[in-house]
């Protein structure tokens, strides 16, 4: 069964906070793409406001997204992510399985 994960955040209300999300971003996706089992990784900004970000996660099973929680650089991620991202708006995180 296919688990997908969907984020979404808000990042600082500055230029160089959303560029810097973005390169982080990309980065990450090419990365976990290389991992088994990562089916999608996308990333998605709203059109209106430029802080508001998603993630929509897809993982082969579960097996895959424990996996993703175990890469080594999950940790880098979120050194990387937590600075930038506004703490007045808490970010969620929704969890799926597919059917």
């Amino acid at each position: 069964m296919v688990h997908s994960l969907i984020v979404h955040f808000w990042t600082l209300p500055t230029k160089e906070a959303e560029d810097q999300m973005r390169a982080t971003l990309k980065t990450a996706k090419e990365t976990y793409l290389k991992d088994p089992g990562t089916l999608n990784w996308f990333i998605m900004q709203d059109p209106k406001d430029s802080t508001a970000w998603s993630i929509v996660e897809r993982y082969e099973d579960e097996a895959a997204l424990k996996a993703h929680f175990e890469n080594p650089y999950l940790k880098h991620f979120m050194l990387n992510v937590r600075p930038l991202t506004d703490p007045a708006k808490e970010t969620q995180i929704l969890t799926y399985e597919e059917f």
